[in-house]
């Protein structure tokens, strides 16, 4: 197994690599969101992971600098010119990686996508990591069952452009009829980005001042929207939830800012997107609605109508289990 980091997309164009892989080696490429995202650097541990126990397989862990649709296509086109044997990626766009992407499939390079999907049309099978509507169940359910007299509660998501959030935002306001006393009062959204997460998380305390939760189904936003409510002076006023890492959100449940959110194994993630790619490369797995496909130690899926399928259930993370993960992912 070889793991080749590609740390920028200028890298990915000029070819640098971290070591010669064997000519019979499988080249599959696992391109984020962005570069520098915890929940993305633990997937890439999962990769290596699978890679391991393949055996013949080398792992180029690339992404853009930022959560653009551009800037994926950028790196997705030199892997093509590279002739990887598989591209899983995240998408920043539903449909604006798909006409590159059927280049890449055009050549021959199997193309997943997981976490965040591609429009059917621009891979051969999307990973959810776990089933949308449970997950946007979840996400508005954290908040409310801190809110036994109801209470308004906003959103603080990635991009507008997100496919997974966008998703989970859909299923969430779906199940809003079985919280009848929480309100969502708006939907911001910070890119992915630290910063403008943070900015977005504060701008929403100040404009509703009555905010009882923000939830943000994203691991960058949450960590800023904890963060915000800490500085503005809010634990206890303002319960952050949502979706995030253990080690990046331990210090939000200690301090209060957060009484509990939720996520899947980013690793396990990783590890499985990595097992499906590798079988549909190889040839012993199909991608059609109905077929199963192993993933490992962590089973098989089995596809939808859509050639979608889902990994596992969300987990909770409060203060009774937070030390036991925090030092994990």
């Amino acid at each position: 197994m070889k793991l080749t980091r590609l740390l920028t997309s200028v890298a990915v164009a000029t070819g640098l690599f971290a070591g010669s892989a064997s000519a019979e080696d499988m080249r599959i490429a696992l391109v984020a969101k962005a570069l520098g995202i915890g929940f993305f650097e633990a997937a890439a541990k999962g990769a290596e992971e699978a890679a391991s126990e393949l055996g013949d397989v080398e792992i180029i862990y690339t992404g853009p600098t930022d959560t653009t649709a551009e800037g994926q296509i950028e790196v997705i086109n030199s892997l093509i010119a590279q002739n990887v044997d598989a591209i899983a990626v995240s998408a920043n766009d539903t449909d604006a990686l798909v006409p590159t992407l059927k280049k890449a499939m055009q050549r021959g390079i199997t193309v997943i996508s997981w976490d965040s999907g591609v429009a059917e049309e621009g891979r051969q099978m999307h990973l959810n990591p776990s089933s949308n509507p449970l997950i946007g169940n979840m996400i508005i359910k954290l908040a409310a069952d801190h809110l036994p007299d109801g209470g308004e509660v906003a959103v603080l998501s990635a991009t507008t452009t997100s496919t997974n959030q966008n998703i989970w935002i859909e299923e969430m306001n779906k199940a809003m009829e079985n919280y009848p006393g929480i309100e969502v009062v708006a939907t911001v959204y910070g890119d992915d980005l630290a910063d403008k997460s943070y900015r977005e998380a504060t701008g929403l305390m100040q404009s509703y001042p009555d905010l009882d939760a923000i939830i943000a189904p994203t691991s960058v936003g949450i960590v800023a929207a904890a963060q915000a409510v800490v500085d503005a002076g809010k634990v206890g006023e303002v319960n952050v939830t949502g979706l995030g890492l253990p080690s990046e959100m331990a210090g939000a449940i200690e301090s209060g800012a957060s009484q509990s959110f939720a996520i899947w194994n980013p690793i396990d993630l990783g590890y499985s997107a990595t097992m499906i790619a590798y079988h549909l490369a190889k040839g012993d797995a199909t991608a059609e609605p109905g077929a199963s496909i192993p993933m490992g130690r962590m089973g098989e899926v089995t596809l939808d109508d859509t050639t979608s399928g889902a990994m596992a259930d969300p987990f909770v993370y409060d203060a009774a289990n937070i030390a036991d993960f925090k030092d994990i992912f």
